[in-house]
Protein backbone atom coordinates (compact mmCIF):
# COMPACT_ATOMS: atom_id res chain seq x y z
CA UNK A 1 0.00 0.00 0.00
CA UNK A 2 2.83 1.92 0.18
CA UNK A 3 3.48 2.60 -3.46
CA UNK A 4 1.22 5.01 -5.69
CA UNK A 5 -0.13 2.14 -7.47
CA UNK A 6 -1.93 0.49 -4.31
CA UNK A 7 -3.80 3.54 -3.40
CA UNK A 8 -7.54 3.15 -2.45
CA UNK A 9 -10.39 4.92 -2.99
CA UNK A 10 -11.27 6.83 0.13
CA UNK A 11 -14.82 5.68 -0.05
CA UNK A 12 -13.09 2.60 0.13
CA UNK A 13 -11.22 2.85 3.09
CA UNK A 14 -14.08 4.16 5.47
CA UNK A 15 -16.51 1.44 3.51
CA UNK A 16 -13.81 -1.09 4.80
CA UNK A 17 -12.97 0.56 8.52
CA UNK A 18 -16.75 0.50 8.77
CA UNK A 19 -17.13 -3.29 7.65
CA UNK A 20 -14.85 -3.83 10.79
CA UNK A 21 -15.87 -2.08 13.21
CA UNK A 22 -19.52 -3.67 12.28
CA UNK A 23 -18.01 -7.26 12.76
CA UNK A 24 -16.27 -5.88 16.05
CA UNK A 25 -19.33 -4.95 17.70
CA UNK A 26 -21.66 -7.52 16.89
CA UNK A 27 -19.07 -9.85 18.76
CA UNK A 28 -18.58 -8.17 21.48
CA UNK A 29 -21.48 -6.00 22.11
CA UNK A 30 -19.95 -2.77 22.89
CA UNK A 31 -18.60 0.09 20.42
CA UNK A 32 -16.03 1.12 22.31
CA UNK A 33 -14.02 -1.98 22.13
CA UNK A 34 -14.73 -2.19 18.58
CA UNK A 35 -12.36 0.74 17.61
CA UNK A 36 -9.15 -1.39 19.82
CA UNK A 37 -10.00 -3.96 18.04
CA UNK A 38 -9.95 -2.47 14.33
CA UNK A 39 -6.52 -0.35 15.67
CA UNK A 40 -4.97 -3.97 16.60
CA UNK A 41 -6.04 -5.44 13.00
CA UNK A 42 -4.14 -2.89 11.38
CA UNK A 43 -1.47 -2.97 13.46
CA UNK A 44 -1.09 -6.65 11.92
CA UNK A 45 -1.51 -5.43 8.73
CA UNK A 46 1.68 -3.38 8.48
CA UNK A 47 3.33 -5.12 10.60
CA UNK A 48 3.18 -8.27 8.10
CA UNK A 49 6.03 -7.60 5.57
CA UNK A 50 5.35 -6.18 2.56
CA UNK A 51 6.14 -9.13 0.17
CA UNK A 52 3.12 -10.79 2.44
CA UNK A 53 0.84 -8.51 2.42
CA UNK A 54 1.51 -8.20 -1.82
CA UNK A 55 0.35 -11.71 -2.20
CA UNK A 56 -2.69 -11.36 -0.23
CA UNK A 57 -5.53 -11.42 -2.87
CA UNK A 58 -8.46 -10.10 -1.05
CA UNK A 59 -6.95 -7.71 1.92
CA UNK A 60 -10.53 -7.21 3.17
CA UNK A 61 -11.34 -10.71 4.30
CA UNK A 62 -8.18 -10.82 5.47
CA UNK A 63 -8.81 -7.74 7.97
CA UNK A 64 -12.34 -9.11 9.06
CA UNK A 65 -10.77 -12.64 9.41
CA UNK A 66 -8.06 -11.16 11.93
CA UNK A 67 -10.56 -9.03 13.60
CA UNK A 68 -12.93 -11.74 13.70
CA UNK A 69 -10.05 -13.83 15.34
CA UNK A 70 -9.13 -11.13 18.00
CA UNK A 71 -12.73 -10.52 19.03
CA UNK A 72 -12.85 -14.68 19.52
CA UNK A 73 -9.90 -14.43 21.82
CA UNK A 74 -11.55 -11.74 23.70
CA UNK A 75 -14.62 -13.43 24.05
CA UNK A 76 -12.48 -16.41 25.65
CA UNK A 77 -11.00 -14.39 28.01
CA UNK A 78 -12.38 -15.54 31.88
CA UNK A 79 -12.60 -12.23 32.71
CA UNK A 80 -14.71 -11.16 29.76
CA UNK A 81 -17.57 -13.63 30.60
CA UNK A 82 -17.79 -12.64 34.13
CA UNK A 83 -18.00 -8.78 32.65
CA UNK A 84 -20.09 -9.60 30.10
CA UNK A 85 -22.59 -10.76 32.83
CA UNK A 86 -21.63 -7.50 35.12
CA UNK A 87 -22.46 -5.35 31.99
CA UNK A 88 -26.18 -7.22 31.61
CA UNK A 89 -27.18 -5.32 34.52
CA UNK A 90 -25.70 -2.08 33.35
CA UNK A 91 -26.66 -2.28 29.78
CA UNK A 92 -30.39 -1.31 30.16
CA UNK A 93 -29.79 2.35 31.52
CA UNK A 94 -26.90 2.97 28.79
CA UNK A 95 -26.12 3.40 25.21
CA UNK A 96 -23.14 2.52 23.59
CA UNK A 97 -22.89 3.70 19.79
CA UNK A 98 -24.76 2.62 17.11
CA UNK A 99 -24.82 -0.81 17.85
CA UNK A 100 -27.64 -0.73 21.02
CA UNK A 101 -29.48 2.19 18.98
CA UNK A 102 -29.49 -0.79 16.22
CA UNK A 103 -30.12 -3.84 17.98
CA UNK A 104 -32.36 -4.65 21.24
CA UNK A 105 -31.15 -5.16 24.36
CA UNK A 106 -33.07 -8.61 24.08
CA UNK A 107 -30.51 -9.76 21.22
CA UNK A 108 -27.68 -8.29 23.06
CA UNK A 109 -28.57 -10.43 26.21
CA UNK A 110 -29.30 -13.69 24.00
CA UNK A 111 -25.92 -13.42 22.31
CA UNK A 112 -24.19 -12.76 25.17
CA UNK A 113 -25.27 -15.98 26.58
CA UNK A 114 -24.06 -17.86 23.81
CA UNK A 115 -20.35 -19.27 23.82
CA UNK A 116 -17.55 -17.44 22.26
CA UNK A 117 -17.16 -20.18 19.75
CA UNK A 118 -20.85 -20.25 19.15
CA UNK A 119 -21.35 -16.45 18.75
CA UNK A 120 -18.58 -15.95 16.32
CA UNK A 121 -20.01 -18.55 13.95
CA UNK A 122 -23.38 -17.09 13.92
CA UNK A 123 -22.00 -13.23 13.73
CA UNK A 124 -19.95 -14.40 11.05
CA UNK A 125 -22.62 -16.77 9.11
CA UNK A 126 -26.19 -14.90 10.28
CA UNK A 127 -25.06 -11.55 10.63
CA UNK A 128 -21.95 -10.83 7.93
CA UNK A 129 -22.70 -14.08 5.74
CA UNK A 130 -19.10 -14.60 5.24
CA UNK A 131 -17.85 -18.05 3.38
CA UNK A 132 -17.77 -21.25 5.47
CA UNK A 133 -13.99 -21.85 5.34
CA UNK A 134 -14.06 -17.95 6.24
CA UNK A 135 -15.83 -18.56 9.53
CA UNK A 136 -13.77 -22.07 10.36
CA UNK A 137 -10.40 -20.11 10.07
CA UNK A 138 -11.85 -17.93 12.50
CA UNK A 139 -13.24 -19.91 14.62
CA UNK A 140 -10.69 -22.65 14.47
CA UNK A 141 -13.14 -25.49 13.86
CA UNK A 142 -13.89 -27.80 10.62
CA UNK A 143 -16.67 -26.23 8.41
CA UNK A 144 -19.26 -28.59 9.81
CA UNK A 145 -18.84 -28.25 13.27
CA UNK A 146 -18.64 -24.36 12.58
CA UNK A 147 -22.64 -24.95 11.20
CA UNK A 148 -23.37 -26.88 14.20
CA UNK A 149 -22.36 -23.99 16.21
CA UNK A 150 -24.59 -20.98 14.42
CA UNK A 151 -27.45 -23.87 14.37
CA UNK A 152 -26.97 -24.28 18.20
CA UNK A 153 -26.46 -20.57 18.73
CA UNK A 154 -30.34 -20.04 15.93
CA UNK A 155 -32.01 -22.10 18.28
CA UNK A 156 -30.46 -20.75 21.33
CA UNK A 157 -31.80 -16.96 20.21
CA UNK A 158 -35.17 -18.59 19.47
CA UNK A 159 -35.75 -20.22 22.82
CA UNK A 160 -34.80 -16.96 24.78
CA UNK A 161 -36.78 -14.75 22.63
CA UNK A 162 -40.13 -16.87 21.73
CA UNK A 163 -42.41 -17.26 24.38
CA UNK A 164 -44.18 -20.94 24.48
CA UNK A 165 -47.58 -20.55 22.47
CA UNK A 166 -50.28 -22.81 21.39
CA UNK A 167 -50.06 -24.60 17.71
CA UNK A 168 -53.26 -22.93 16.98
CA UNK A 169 -51.72 -19.38 18.19
CA UNK A 170 -48.98 -19.77 16.18
CA UNK A 171 -50.90 -20.84 12.83
CA UNK A 172 -53.01 -18.19 13.32
CA UNK A 173 -50.27 -15.23 13.81
CA UNK A 174 -48.27 -17.03 10.76
CA UNK A 175 -51.30 -16.91 8.49
CA UNK A 176 -51.89 -13.36 9.60
CA UNK A 177 -48.45 -12.33 8.46
CA UNK A 178 -48.85 -14.53 4.94
CA UNK A 179 -52.00 -12.52 4.04
CA UNK A 180 -50.68 -9.21 5.23
CA UNK A 181 -47.56 -9.70 3.08
CA UNK A 182 -49.93 -11.52 0.08
CA UNK A 183 -51.99 -7.99 0.08
CA UNK A 184 -49.16 -5.73 0.22
CA UNK A 185 -50.22 -4.16 3.69
CA UNK A 186 -47.64 -2.79 5.54
CA UNK A 187 -49.37 -1.12 8.53
CA UNK A 188 -51.11 -4.85 9.07
CA UNK A 189 -48.03 -6.15 8.84
CA UNK A 190 -46.15 -4.38 11.38
CA UNK A 191 -48.93 -4.44 13.73
CA UNK A 192 -48.08 -7.89 13.96
CA UNK A 193 -44.65 -7.87 14.53
CA UNK A 194 -42.53 -6.97 18.06
CA UNK A 195 -40.95 -3.70 18.19
CA UNK A 196 -38.10 -5.33 18.43
CA UNK A 197 -38.43 -7.81 16.05
CA UNK A 198 -35.42 -8.66 14.11
CA UNK A 199 -34.96 -10.97 10.51
CA UNK A 200 -32.33 -12.59 9.00
CA UNK A 201 -31.59 -12.78 5.41
CA UNK A 202 -29.46 -16.11 4.45
CA UNK A 203 -28.92 -15.56 0.82
CA UNK A 204 -25.34 -17.45 1.60
CA UNK A 205 -23.72 -15.55 -0.55
CA UNK A 206 -25.36 -17.18 -3.39
CA UNK A 207 -28.24 -14.44 -4.11
CA UNK A 208 -28.51 -11.02 -3.04
CA UNK A 209 -29.83 -10.91 -0.02
CA UNK A 210 -29.68 -8.28 2.67
CA UNK A 211 -26.03 -8.63 3.89
CA UNK A 212 -26.98 -7.73 7.20
CA UNK A 213 -30.31 -8.83 9.78
CA UNK A 214 -32.67 -5.69 9.81
CA UNK A 215 -34.04 -4.43 13.34
CA UNK A 216 -37.67 -2.62 14.17
CA UNK A 217 -41.41 -3.28 13.21
CA UNK A 218 -40.96 -1.14 10.60
CA UNK A 219 -37.56 -1.92 8.95
CA UNK A 220 -38.68 -5.60 8.90
CA UNK A 221 -42.15 -5.38 7.29
CA UNK A 222 -40.58 -3.22 4.59
CA UNK A 223 -37.83 -5.48 3.84
CA UNK A 224 -40.29 -8.27 3.89
CA UNK A 225 -42.95 -6.45 1.61
CA UNK A 226 -39.92 -5.78 -0.89
CA UNK A 227 -38.63 -9.40 -1.10
CA UNK A 228 -42.08 -10.69 -1.61
CA UNK A 229 -43.22 -8.06 -4.16
CA UNK A 230 -46.19 -9.49 -6.30
CA UNK A 231 -45.60 -11.32 -9.16
CA UNK A 232 -47.31 -13.32 -11.47
CA UNK A 233 -44.80 -16.37 -11.33
CA UNK A 234 -44.21 -16.31 -7.71
CA UNK A 235 -46.72 -18.05 -4.87
CA UNK A 236 -46.28 -18.47 -1.11
CA UNK A 237 -48.71 -20.93 1.28
CA UNK A 238 -48.41 -22.08 4.85
CA UNK A 239 -46.59 -25.21 5.28
CA UNK A 240 -44.65 -27.21 8.41
CA UNK A 241 -41.46 -25.84 8.31
CA UNK A 242 -38.72 -27.73 11.73
CA UNK A 243 -42.22 -28.86 13.30
CA UNK A 244 -44.28 -25.49 13.18
CA UNK A 245 -46.23 -23.82 10.57
CA UNK A 246 -44.07 -21.64 8.30
CA UNK A 247 -44.12 -19.59 4.79
CA UNK A 248 -43.08 -21.08 1.82
CA UNK A 249 -42.55 -19.00 -1.21
CA UNK A 250 -42.17 -20.20 -4.95
CA UNK A 251 -41.28 -18.69 -7.99
CA UNK A 252 -42.61 -21.11 -10.87
CA UNK A 253 -41.63 -24.51 -9.86
CA UNK A 254 -39.30 -23.74 -7.41
CA UNK A 255 -39.04 -23.02 -3.55
CA UNK A 256 -37.27 -19.73 -3.82
CA UNK A 257 -37.41 -18.98 0.06
CA UNK A 258 -38.36 -20.05 3.20
CA UNK A 259 -39.72 -18.21 6.02
CA UNK A 260 -39.69 -19.50 9.96
CA UNK A 261 -41.49 -17.12 12.62
CA UNK A 262 -40.61 -16.97 16.26
CA UNK A 263 -43.53 -15.71 18.37
CA UNK A 264 -44.35 -14.48 21.69
CA UNK A 265 -47.90 -13.91 22.18
CA UNK A 266 -49.68 -12.40 19.28
CA UNK A 267 -46.32 -11.02 18.35
CA UNK A 268 -43.52 -12.10 15.83
CA UNK A 269 -40.10 -11.83 17.93
CA UNK A 270 -37.81 -12.91 15.02
CA UNK A 271 -38.02 -13.35 11.04
CA UNK A 272 -35.51 -16.10 9.79
CA UNK A 273 -35.51 -16.06 5.73
CA UNK A 274 -33.55 -18.82 4.03
CA UNK A 275 -33.17 -17.54 0.28
CA UNK A 276 -29.87 -19.88 0.14
CA UNK A 277 -30.37 -22.05 -2.82
CA UNK A 278 -28.16 -24.82 -1.00
CA UNK A 279 -30.27 -25.14 1.96
CA UNK A 280 -33.38 -24.91 -0.32
CA UNK A 281 -32.02 -27.84 -2.19
CA UNK A 282 -34.11 -30.51 -0.04
CA UNK A 283 -37.22 -28.64 -1.05
CA UNK A 284 -36.55 -28.52 -4.53
CA UNK A 285 -35.56 -32.27 -5.11
CA UNK A 286 -38.35 -34.17 -5.72
CA UNK A 287 -40.66 -31.96 -8.41
CA UNK A 288 -44.40 -32.58 -7.79
CA UNK A 289 -46.90 -34.03 -10.26
CA UNK A 290 -48.62 -31.86 -12.58
CA UNK A 291 -51.84 -32.60 -11.13
CA UNK A 292 -50.40 -32.90 -7.39
CA UNK A 293 -52.11 -29.19 -5.57
CA UNK A 294 -49.28 -27.43 -3.93
CA UNK A 295 -50.01 -26.67 0.32
CA UNK A 296 -51.15 -23.22 0.01
CA UNK A 297 -53.33 -21.52 1.89
CA UNK A 298 -55.45 -18.35 2.18
CA UNK A 299 -51.92 -16.21 2.05
CA UNK A 300 -51.47 -17.57 -1.76
CA UNK A 301 -51.00 -15.43 -4.43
Amino acid sequence: MDQAGDAIPIAELFDERQHLLDVARWMLGRGHEAESVVAETYRRWYALPEPDRGRIADPRSWLARTAGAICLARLELPERRSADLRARGVRSGQRDGSLEEEVSQVLLDALDALSPAERAAFVLNDVFGMAPGTVADVVGRAERECAELAERARHSLRARRARATTTRQHDLVVRAVGQACADGDSIRLASLLAVDVTAFFDGGGKVRALARPVHGRLRVARGLLTLLARHPSMTMGSHSVNGRTGLIVRYEDQVAAVICLDIAGPHVVQVWVVLNPDKLRLWNRTRRAPDTPRPQDDASR
